[in-house]
């Protein structure tokens, strides 16, 4: 189980990812088009150009995990715009949210308080 505390990001990378990548590849992604460290603790995200598959790289201290999901039939997942190259944040919620299939742009969040980041 990968846990999501408050302290994880979570990273969508923008557009469409070469999904036949493993572990070394993703990880490379990771390093030079986000600069960030793939064994940091926080989660990426990747989908493919038809946007039915996701897999999700995170690191727990003893090593990478690969997760993948791949919807049946003509299904899609709801991947949000990017505005640029690189990777998008999101909350975790929010990930609930994609990988429920609920699109995160037709949706809208209530104004409560939340700490500054």
């Amino acid at each position: 189980m990968i846990p999501l505390s408050p302290a994880t990001r979570i990273y969508l990378a923008a557009g469409a990812t070469d999904l036949r990548k493993s572990f070394e590849g993703l990880s490379d992604l990771v390093s030079h088009h986000f600069q960030q460290d793939p064994l940091s603790g926080h989660l990426y995200v990747f989908t493919n150009r038809r946007k039915n598959r996701i897999k999700l790289l995170y690191a727990d201290g003893s090593g990478l995990w690969l997760c993948t999901k791949r919807l049946h039939g003509q299904g899609t997942f709801a991947w949000p715009r990017a505005t640029g190259p690189g990777a998008l944040q999101i909350l975790a919620p929010e990930l609930t949210l994609l990988l429920s299939g609920i699109d995160l742009g037709s949706t809208s969040q209530r104004a409560w308080w939340r700490p500054a980041e």
